[in-house]
């Protein structure tokens, strides 16, 4: 039986486009682009293309792309690049309990150094209030770093507002834009952020590769002194082909984007139509305002069972789910996303995720609450 996917946020296939350019572009255009003969001047062309064209998808400007090697990565260099850049007496940093473990486990280290770290929390239906912001800054505030929106909820913050206030109090502001990009609309013209990140895997593009941007204007330092790749920004040899196939993904999945948005949004009203004629004890969380609702990700749980278990049963029905983000797989604590939101930690292990891309169907939705109906109930857990 062919697997039904239901993990597009932990990661995506690569598009057949993204494939063929990968392809196309190792074979032929191989050099170093920081070569200065004709084949690496050839390189450095396609590379300042795709920098051209991944900027006009969010509405900035060439300069500002720096390539990574990934969106961890790129979560990493933007806030360490735009600290090492800033008045060095200032020490206090604001972020949320929500953001991906690639930011909360740098800030630990940078907490290690010295700098004081708030960590918000957000509403009950998990957006952070603009009023906390104003709340936690201080004189010593130097930067923000607020996701876009989190992988397991789902839930779009108010990244214009935020960026606002922050601008308003002279704080740098950067944003994980990892889920959503190419999703819904980034304005980096209208919008008060100072960097964003980005990744190409969420976007049906090659793993591996991400970007950084940095509004051209701000000044940053890079972490690695001497560093020559990507104006100073990373150290290594660039990745043409994935880079090229990253745009050729992101041109193709933002130009669908308006499409897949209503297609998403019909998907996620028939799951709750569903649900609530089949009487499911499956709860979907942050379901009352969907325009603060990435409709590509369902955080459910189902009364009475653990996650896990509802993963391995899912799984051994050939339906690919998960329980959280995959770059905390395999860690027994319940997600810091759901107790963030004020359920119990006990409760909170009962979350499991479901996430949609572009080939998925009704009919696998259908599928996925055929599975959760037949759920062996000698399995129930009880409290």
């Amino acid at each position: 039986m062919i697997l039904i996917y239901l993990d597009y946020a932990a990661t995506t296939p690569m598009s057949q486009k993204a494939i063929d350019v990968y392809s196309s572009t190792a074979q032929n255009m191989f050099a170093n682009s920081a070569s200065l003969h004709d084949l690496g001047e050839q390189s450095s062309r396609l590379l300042s293309s795709c920098r051209s064209i991944l900027a006009g998808l969010i509405k900035g400007r060439a300069e500002g792309i720096y390539f990574t090697g990934g969106g961890s990565e790129a979560n990493v260099l933007a806030i360490g690049s735009l600290l090492n850049a800033s008045d060095s007496r200032k020490k206090h940093i604001i972020s949320s309990r929500l953001e991906h473990a690639s930011i909360l486990s740098y800030l630990k280290k940078l907490e290690y150094e010295g700098y004081m770290v708030t960590y918000l929390n957000p509403e009950a239906d998990g957006r952070i209030a603009i009023s906390t912001i104003r709340e936690a800054l201080t004189e010593e505030t130097v930067l923000a770093t607020i996701q876009h929106a989190n992988s397991e909820l789902g839930v779009i913050q108010d990244i214009k507002e935020i960026g606002r206030v922050l601008k308003e109090n002279g704080v740098l502001f950067h944003s994980d834009c990892v889920q959503t990009y190419c999703k819904i609309p980034i304005d980096m013209r209208n919008w008060n952020v100072d960097a964003i990140s980005f990744s190409s895997h969420k976007v049906y593009g090659p793993k591996g590769t991400g970007a950084v941007y940095i509004s051209p204007g701000v000044y940053w330092k890079p972490l690695l002194p001497d560093t020559t790749h990507e104006s100073g920004f990373r150290a290594g040899t660039v990745d043409l082909p994935a880079i090229a196939a990253f745009t050729q993904a992101s041109v193709d999945t933002c130009s669908e984007m308006e499409e897949q948005l209503k297609k998403a949004q019909k998907l996620r009203e028939y799951l709750i139509q569903e649900v609530q004629e089949e009487k499911l004890p499956l709860i979907l969380l942050n379901a009352e305002d969907p325009s603060f609702q990435l409709p590509y990700i369902f955080a459910l749980m189902l009364e009475g069972y653990e996650g896990q278990y509802v993963l391995l049963h899912c799984n051994s029905r050939h339906l690919a789910i998960s329980t959280g983000t995959a770059c905390q797989a395999g860690m027994l604590d319940p997600s810091k996303a759901i107790t963030a939101i004020g359920i119990s930690a006990d409760r909170a292990l009962q979350y499991f995720r479901v996430s949609i891309g572009k080939q998925t169907s009704k009919e696998d939705l259908q599928h996925l609450l055929t599975a959760l109906k037949n759920i062996d109930e000698k399995e129930l857990q009880h409290d």
